[in-house]
């Protein structure tokens, strides 16, 4: 911060100037880009579109149309207003606008932190669809300091994004970590016999769920399990409907809206009928356990609503050692999942500590007085 305040006392003591986007950048659109083009012309550069999750890439084409420094945004959708920087060999869909910086004396790397503040509030959400049109871009108007308090900006917040992806990268690296030596305790050739899950577990529905919403209160003590993202949707003081597992009843609760399964040993009532609770059948040599860490293993299919338990899953096949094998497995993985979890909660307190830091000096590196 010292050298930012030394650089604006030295060199625009009297305020920064503010400039419209369209004075500075020449705005534009991409171009339709169907799943079937991208399918007849797959390559190596990426493809951008509306969405943010895998940084906008939607897939890879052969060619590209755009070679070098630019700034995209997401025109629809609920992620109108998101901004990108970009420095390579790309594409854009009709769905994404582009910044080309026409003079040198903005750092479009500077732009784009100021624009990730900015730039969703000039969000328009009329009927239900937000958009941010290139003529409401146009006018947005940022900072624009002298070229070395932009520099210095964009290195001192460089630097704040790299460790947040350093801090990213370590955290999946435990994920895949344990995955692997999961997938490696459940490995087994033709000594073992392998089952189908429908063979080993008994399916119900259930029959008693909340259909309307209700109060929901952290200091209840029941919680109200839910299909999607979300498992537990909130705590109620409702007594009835609620179903009683404990440690030593414990089910797992298969979810198939999102093909997603959670280990339940509390009791609990549900909300939606897509959640399905699985135990293990009597007379079979399982840990009901071992299965769910079998059952980690196995590819499901999130984007499929149609595939239901009964009719897909049931079906695949895990494999069955003896229940001593079963169990051993079970103790390493329960003090491996235990130490993982307490690293990710470390990484991920970090982590977060490390956003609010950035969000911090962000703000304060990209306050100026206004030049009159």
């Amino acid at each position: 911060m010292n050298k930012v305040e030394e650089l604006i006392r030295q060199l625009c003591p009297e305020g920064v100037e503010y400039k419209r986007l369209d004075e500075i950048f020449t705005i534009s659109r991409g171009r339709v880009i169907s799943k079937e083009y991208l399918s007849q012309n797959s390559g190596k550069y990426p493809v951008y579109s509306s969405q943010t999750a895998n940084n906008g890439q939607i897939g890879k084409i052969a060619t590209y149309d755009y070679n070098g420094e630019y700034l995209t945004w997401t025109t629809d959708g609920a992620n109108a207003g998101t901004i990108f920087y970009r420095n390579e060999q790309f594409s854009i869909t009709n769905v994404c606008g582009l910044l080309k910086a026409n003079t040198i004396n903005v750092v479009p790397k500077f732009a784009y932190y100021v624009l990730s503040v900015v730039m969703k509030s000039y969000v328009s959400s009329g009927m239900g669809n937000p958009k941010l049109m290139s003529n409401v871009v146009a006018k947005i108007q940022i900072p624009i300091p002298p070229l070395p308090v932009q520099q210095e900006i964009v290195n001192i917040l460089d630097t704040f994004t790299q460790l947040e992806a350093e801090l990213e990268a370590e955290l999946e690296a435990r994920k895949k970590q344990y995955e692997y030596y999961r997938n490696e305790l459940l490995t087994f050739g033709d000594e073992v016999e392998f089952k189908e899950l429908g063979e080993v577990l008994e399916y119900e529905q259930p029959s008693k769920y909340i259909v309307k919403s209700t109060n929901y209160h952290n200091a209840y003590e029941t919680p109200v399990l839910t299909a999607g993202q979300t498992f537990i949707l909130g705590y109620t003081d409702e007594k009835q409907g609620v179903y009683d597992a404990s440690q030593d009843n414990p089910v797992i609760i298969f979810d198939d809206f999102t093909t997603s399964f959670h280990w339940v040993d509390f009791k609990f009532k549900v909300k939606s009928s897509a959640m399905k609770m699985l135990r293990p059948k009597k007379g079979d040599d399982v840990t009901l356990r071992y299965i769910y860490f079998a059952m980690r293993c196995v590819e499901y299919y999130p984007q499929d609503h149609a595939r239901q338990w009964i009719s897909v899953y049931s079906k695949f096949q895990i494999p069955i050692p003896p229940l001593p094998v079963q169990q051993e497995i079970v103790n390493i993985l329960d003090s491996f999942t235990q130490l993982e979890a307490e690293l990710e909660a470390e990484l991920e307190a970090e982590l977060e500590a490390r956003k609010k830091q950035y969000e911090y000096y962000r703000e304060k590196l990209l306050s100026f007085d206004r030049a009159e």
